[in-house]
């Protein structure tokens, strides 16, 4: 009878041990291996400084494995920023009731898109990672970023030199739009 008391208590705190275990353990399926995605994760994500982006690229040719990455990452920031400013310019224009919204809206959106375009160019590289697949291709594995205040401050003064544009705009309200938008996209991702 003691030995089962004590057997009881073992099976039991194995058991107890084993549903504590992290979720970690449990998300893993049998059959799946789990991969590291490098230059990915929260320290890369846009914040309220910085829009980033990662992107990966494969090739034969090193030289063109860190193009493709490059080019994919550009992409992907362009294509963040854009809606980010196209949610930004449309509440924008709500809230400070401007008529023509929608004329308004396509040539602050059309600017936006040129500035953005100008200084993909610009964009400072914060990770690179080359690794060798198993077939011999090289892959690259980069992050970039662009500083928000660097967009902000070169569309504004296209905006200022732009006469009719210049009519219905705050750049401080504008700003703190921009702002706002960028903080509900995070959270809507959760970042």
């Amino acid at each position: 009878m003691h030995y089962v008391g004590i057997f009881a208590l073992v099976v039991f705190t194995s058991m107890l041990f084993t549903q504590c275990r992290s979720t970690e353990d449990v998300t893993i399926r049998a059959g799946e291996t789990e991969i590291e995605t490098l230059c990915s994760g929260p320290e890369y994500f846009t914040d309220d400084e910085y829009f980033r982006a990662n992107a990966i690229g494969e090739s034969s040719n090193q030289s063109q494995s860190k193009r493709s990455a490059l080019s994919n990452a550009r992409a992907e920031l362009a294509g963040n920023i854009s809606v980010l400013v196209s949610g930004a310019v449309d509440n924008y224009f709500q809230q400070m009731g401007v008529e023509e919204r929608s004329e308004y809206a396509e040539r602050y959106q059309g600017l936006f898109r040129e500035v953005v375009d100008e200084r993909l160019n610009g964009t400072r590289t914060i990770c690179e990672r080359v690794t060798v697949t198993h077939d011999g291709n090289y892959k690259t594995y980069i992050a970039i970023e662009l500083t928000g205040a660097e967009i902000m401050n070169a569309a504004n003064q296209r905006i200022y030199n732009d006469e009719r544009l210049r009519l219905d705009y705050d750049y401080e309200r504008f700003r703190e739009i921009f702002d706002e938008e960028i903080q509900r996209v995070r959270e809507e991702r959760g970042f």
